[in-house]
């Protein structure tokens, strides 16, 4: 096995990180090897003098293969807000380029699994020109959409599954990650509605660690082979 894919979520703030990590010990529990990119990431903060995002450093913690942090998170921004308003106030631009010779560098590493996580929602942007479907489609990965199952999420996740539709790129799969209680019924609609398959649902949880949430996500890749 050698996957890659671009994790893509309905909005901020649903778990795409949760989730990505869940997906990458799963695989790691199949003894596959691993490696997490966060190519752009902001509300960022110093540790050892470096900016340094949290998510990019739990998907860090979860590669069975080293990278320098620089090549999984690219661009890091201190300010906890969209990323190209933070790039725009230090006077950067973030560069399609600079993230693919990122993704480059690691696919050279042959993981068995490779997650590249967005920022925001599919359309986020990330400059005046680009967006996070942009990214996707400069890297040309099949997309795993994480729908944050809370009220309004049928209407996000179905119209996020027609944009990236829309973009060219394959929707491999999405994941249900239930952030309210009895939401089944809607994770039940999308299932209906939504022609990649279901790669797992995660349970409504007050507090999980990784391998709990991991084991509602045991085998997803093989529904993708």
């Amino acid at each position: 096995m050698s996957k890659a894919f671009f994790i893509a979520g309905t909005d901020t703030e649903i778990g795409k990180t949760t989730i990505s990590c869940a997906l990458l010990q799963a695989a790691l529990g199949s003894g596959l090897s691993t490696l997490g990119l966060k190519p752009v990431a902001s509300g960022c903060k110093l540790f050892g003098g470096q900016l340094r995002n949290q998510d990019a450093l739990s998907l860090q913690a979860l590669s069975t293969i080293d990278l320098p942090y620089e090549v999984v998170n690219p661009y890091a921004f201190a300010p906890a807000i969209a990323p190209h308003v933070a790039a725009t106030q230090q006077g950067i631009k973030i560069e399609l380029a600079v993230v693919q010779h990122a993704f480059s560098k690691a696919q050279l590493l042959q993981p068995d699994l490779l997650l590249v996580e967005g920022a925001g929602g599919w359309l986020t942007p990330i400059s005046a020109q680009h967006s996070m479907a942009d990214v996707a489609l400069c890297l040309q990965l099949p997309v795993i959409l994480v729908v944050g199952m809370r009220l309004g999420c049928i209407n996000h996740a179905l119209l996020t599954a027609q944009a990236i539709a829309a973009s060219g790129l394959p929707l491999a799969g999405w994941v249900a990650n239930h952030l309210e209680q009895d939401m089944q019924p809607a994770a039940s609609y999308l299932q209906q509605k939504i022609s990649a398959p279901c790669l797992a649902q995660v349970p409504y949880l007050a507090t999980a660690k990784v391998q709990q949430l991991a084991m509602h996500c045991a085998g997803w890749w093989q529904q993708l082979e």
